[in-house]
Formats: C-alpha cells, sequence, structure tokens
C-alpha cells in the first residue's frame, strides 16, 4: 500500500498547469499552487485584461501578485521524488490489460505514472526518474498516462507533431510545414492550446452560467406548478363552499315555500270544515223542525193545530249565505308558477355566469410572456421612449436633445452634487424604470460606447467591479466598438459577432428574463440574448471610454397593433 500512498502524493503536489510535480512552486493567495514559470506564462497572457486570476477557482487579483517560492513545498517535492524511487513495486504497480504499461520495462511491465509526449513514450515511476535528472529531458512535456500516444506521431514523416496548421485545422510535426503546409498560417502546438483554452474557458464559464439560469429557471416553474397548485386547489374549495350555501339557500327557500303552503293549507281546511259543521247542524236542526211539522199535518185535531202550528212553523234565520261559491281548483297553482318563474331566471342566471366563470377558467395562462417579435415592426409594437435622469450623469457627460443624447466631454460640468451621480464611472442612467415588454433603439457616434440596463441600486463609486455596467451581478451590458461587440454579465465577457451598424436595438421582456441586443440597418441581426431572473425593476444606461463618442436614444413610432408578426 506504500505505493499507493506515492502515487496520490504525486498527484496532490502536480501543478495544475503543466501536470507534472511542481518546479519552483509558489503559492497564491487562494491557496493553489502551481510552478513558478507555468503561473508566470498564465498571468502574461492576461496582462493585457488588467485582471489576472487564479486558473483553477477563478478568484482574481488586482493588481498582480508578486510570488515568492514556497520552500517547504519544494522540500517535500524533492523528498517525493526520492521516496518514490525507493518503494518496491507492489502487484497492483505491475500493468493490466486495461492500463498504459511502461516502455522501457523488460519482462512483466509496470503500470506507466506518465507519459512523454515529446519523446513519445510512456514510463514508470523507475524509468521516468531520467526526465527529472537529465536536464535535457526536464524540458520534455508529460502528461497523464496515455495509449494514444501515437497520434500524436506525424504518418508521413514519423516525427513528433508539436506544430498546429490553423489553415487546415490539424497538428504536423516540423517537417510538414516545408511541404505539405508550405505558406500556411502555422503556431506551436502549445500557443494554439493556450488560446483554445481560453476559448473553453469562456464557454464553460457561458455554459455554467447557462446551468444557473436553467437551474433558476427550473426553480421558478416549480414554484410556478405549485402555485397554480395551491390557486386551482383554493378556488375549487372557494366554489365548493359557494355552491354548497347556494344549495342550501335553495334548500332553505324550498322548505319554506313547504312550510307557508302547509301552513295555509291547514288554515283554509279548518275554516272549510267550521262551515261545514256549522251547514251539518243547520241541517239537522231543519230535518228535526221538518219531522215536527209532518207529525203536525197529520193531526186530526183542528184546534190542536192551530193551536201548535205557530210555533212549529217559525224558522231560525240561518247564518250563512245560502249559496257557497266555489273558486275553480287552482288553490295552489300560483305557488306553483311563481317557483317555476323563480327556477327558470335562476337557470337564465346560472347559464349566463356558467359561460362567464368557463371563460374566466380558460383563460388563465400560466405561459411567463409571448414568444419574443420576429421583425422590426414587431419590436417597435413595444417601443418605449426613454429620458435620461441628469441627477445620474457623471461630470464628464453632457446631455442634450431633451435629455436623449449624451456626449463625453474632456472638461467637466458644473453638476450640484447628488447620490445618484455616477462618479467613479462616465456612466448615465434613465428617468425611467423599464417592466414589462419594452423596445429602445440607441445610434452611436464615435468609437467606443457601452449599451445597458442595471438596477437602480447598483453602485454609484468605487471599485470597477462594484459601479462599471458588466461588472457586477446588477447590470448587463454590451459594449460596441468599431467593429467588434463584446458583452458583459457580473465581470465575465462574451465576446460577439455580428454586423457592423450604427445603431443597436434592445429588446427587454421583464417578466419572461429576456434581454436581447439587435443590429438594426435594413435588417435586424440578433447580437446577444440573455435569459435570466429580473428581480428589480431595470434603467437603461450608457457607459463611455473616449472623448467626444456621443449615444443618442432614438425617437421611434410605435407600430399599430394590427402588424402581425409572421
Amino acid at each position: 500500500m506504500a505505493q499507493k500512498g506515492v502515487q496520490l502524493d504525486q498527484e496532490t503536489f502536480s501543478c495544475s498547469i503543466c501536470l507534472d510535480l511542481l518546479k519552483d512552486p509558489v503559492t497564491t493567495t487562494c491557496g493553489h499552487s502551481y510552478c513558478m514559470n507555468c503561473i508566470k506564462s498564465f498571468w502574461d497572457e492576461e496582462d493585457r485584461k488588467g485582471i489576472h486570476s487564479c486558473p483553477q477557482c477563478r478568484k482574481t487579483f488586482t493588481p498582480r501578485p508578486v510570488l515568492e517560492k514556497n520552500v517547504m513545498f519544494a522540500a517535500l517535492v524533492e523528498q517525493l521524488k526520492k521516496t518514490g524511487l525507493q518503494a518496491a513495486p507492489a502487484d497492483h504497480c505491475y500493468a493490466g490489460p486495461e492500463d498504459v504499461a511502461c516502455d522501457v520495462c523488460t519482462g512483466r511491465k509496470l503500470k506507466a505514472i506518465k507519459s512523454c509526449l515529446s519523446c513519445p513514450a510512456s514510463y514508470c515511476e523507475e524509468h521516468l526518474q531520467p526526465h527529472y535528472d537529465a536536464a535535457p529531458l526536464k524540458k520534455h512535456k508529460l502528461v497523464a498516462p496515455s495509449k494514444k500516444l501515437q497520434e500524436n506521431i506525424c504518418s508521413r514523416h514519423d516525427e513528433v507533431m508539436k506544430i498546429f496548421c490553423r489553415t487546415d485545422q490539424q497538428s504536423i510535426c516540423y517537417l510538414c510545414t516545408m511541404d505539405e503546409h508550405k505558406g500556411h498560417e502555422t503556431v506551436p502546438a502549445a500557443a494554439e492550446r493556450t488560446e483554445k483554452q481560453k476559448e473553453l474557458e469562456v464557454r464553460r464559464l457561458n455554459i455554467q452560467q447557462r446551468i444557473q439560469e436553467r437551474e433558476k429557471d427550473v426553480k421558478l416553474l416549480q414554484q410556478e406548478v405549485e402555485a397554480i397548485n395551491g390557486s386551482a386547489d383554493k378556488a375549487v374549495e372557494d366554489s365548493e363552499k359557494m355552491f354548497t350555501e347556494l344549495i342550501r339557500l335553495i334548500q332553505k327557500r324550498s322548505s319554506d315555500v313547504k312550510q307557508q303552503v302547509r301552513s295555509q293549507q291547514e288554515t283554509e281546511v279548518s275554516r272549510v270544515k267550521e262551515l261545514q259543521e256549522k251547514l251539518e247542524q243547520e241541517i239537522a236542526e231543519l230535518k228535526r223542525k221538518d219531522g215536527e211539522l209532518e207529525q203536525l199535518s197529520h193531526t186530526e185535531d183542528h184546534n190542536q193545530f192551530l193551536h201548535n202550528y205557530p210555533s212549529l212553523s217559525a224558522l231560525s234565520e240561518s247564518t250563512h249565505s245560502s249559496s257557497i261559491n266555489i273558486r275553480p281548483l287552482s288553490y295552489f297553482e300560483d305557488v306553483t308558477a311563481a317557483v317555476s318563474e323563480t327556477r327558470d331566471k335562476l337557470q337564465d342566471i346560472l347559464r349566463e355566469e356558467w359561460t362567464n366563470i368557463s371563460l374566466t377558467v380558460t383563460e388563465v395562462d400560466v405561459l411567463l410572456s409571448p414568444p419574443e417579435p420576429k421583425t422590426r415592426a414587431g419590436f417597435l409594437k413595444y417601443s418605449h421612449e426613454i429620458t435620461l435622469d441628469p441627477n445620474t450623469a457623471n461630470t464628464h457627460l453632457l446631455l442634450s436633445e431633451g435629455n436623449r443624447k449624451v456626449t463625453f466631454m474632456k472638461q467637466q460640468k458644473s453638476y450640484s452634487d447628488h447620490p445618484d451621480r455616477f462618479t467613479g464611472c462616465y456612466q448615465v442612467l434613465s428617468r425611467e424604470s423599464l417592466t414589462g415588454r419594452c423596445y429602445w433603439e440607441v445610434e452611436k457616434g464615435g468609437l467606443e460606447v457601452g449599451v445597458a440596463v442595471a438596477y437602480k441600486n447598483i453602485s454609484r463609486g468605487g471599485s470597477l467591479n462594484e459601479c462599471s455596467f458588466g461588472n457586477n451581478d446588477k447590470s448587463w451590458a454590451l459594449y460596441w466598438y468599431t467593429n467588434s461587440y463584446k458583452f458583459w454579465h457580473n465581470n465575465v465577457q462574451t465576446v460577439l459577432s455580428g454586423p457592423r451598424s450604427s445603431r443597436v436595438g434592445v429588446y427587454l421582456d421583464h417578466r419572461a428574463g429576456i434581454l436581447s441586443f439587435y443590429s438594426v440597418s435594413e435588417t435586424m441581426t440578433l447580437l446577444h440574448r440573455v435569459q435570466t431572473t429580473f428581480t428589480q425593476p431595470l434603467y437603461a444606461g450608457f457607459c463611455f471610454l473616449g472623448v467626444g463618442d456621443t449615444a443618442e436614444l432614438i425617437k421611434v413610432k410605435k407600430r399599430r397593433q394590427v402588424d402581425v408578426d409572421p
């Protein structure tokens, strides 16, 4: 297991630039160590930017650090070389079918720990030692063990391919430059690698940024799903409550009608039965009187007949009308008609309101925003008139044309002090905040102008990273040069390509998190699009680099809504 421990130590004390053991090791303030020559060469390439960074964690340093040799690391590396040579090879150090074998070992071959691109060959720890001891071999390029070393050999000349032909975009050897690739643009492979490495880092940063943006989008969409589900559940719950209340109200009204009908039924039946009983009593009394009269009519004694007749013939007066008028049998039909009319009205209301409810449900729009326009006419529907805020303008910036044009002046203007004024950069922000969907166009005069959007709380002074448009997470900026464009956000630069034009169009969909820059001429060409999440209202801005440069917010006519994008 001792040999495995040595292998781990070699990786720990390797330079991440040359992938070899550290030579004259130095350590940056962020804690990463490199060969002194490797990090110097790396920073020499970054001198043009004025900002130097760690190749591993990308931490930036301003100004360029002065590094001293790490004496302890150097001693540990030398000790590692010695202990590594003294370690006896264990069984697991012999090369297997999947391993890269040492090209020098005879008999049973050991695993290679490095491959040399200059030789080209692969070496175990013992046979690699000359590359550490012999001065000519120290200059060779050592890499992790590789089975593809033969791909570095020119098939025509059997020479190591150390040159890259940019014309044909392929690796070649030095003899190829004299015949097949004569007159082509060629550079050392290491130089081309350095350029491509820079492009790779930029691409990686862009990819990582897009990953972060997409992860934010996924999180936002998840929140949207939760919000939709919560809102739908509440709508269902509230609707059920209201319909339940409506049903209860109808049931109560039904019960009230039933109770009233039954009460009235009882009253009327009682009144009729009372009259019926009285009539039946009167009938019984009349029948009794009729019997007495009949009996009197059979009396043979004339005197007796005449004596009793007066008292028996007298009739009591009836207390009721001689006739009872019965109405047609429609006592409670009016109630039925009234309930039927109410039912019909309620059905009509529910039918009409249901249409409104259904339309309201189907109009719920989960999509954040309509698609981005495809034509200038489509963009002009969202044209937004913007003016610049004099209270934010740096004292070297002159505003004119109704605060729509700004010029970078050599001589300072006598502006009053204001907390919103930019003091650390030659910049200005708009007076109007930008939300929703907006479009505006900028005409450039001069050599270099930055067109930007920023949050209101961007710093007005301090370091460039704090206040300069594009150097922080509070602003997004397109820097517009004579022959090129560059986009900056959060101190990350993206080099852009596009047609040269004196006019740029900016499209913002704040809710959807879309910010697009277009080159405007006879046609519109997309220069760059940002997809992110804006957390605050944005403000349009300009940044200037050269005296005499100008930028003007162009007044464009908003097209009528009948103009439809194809």
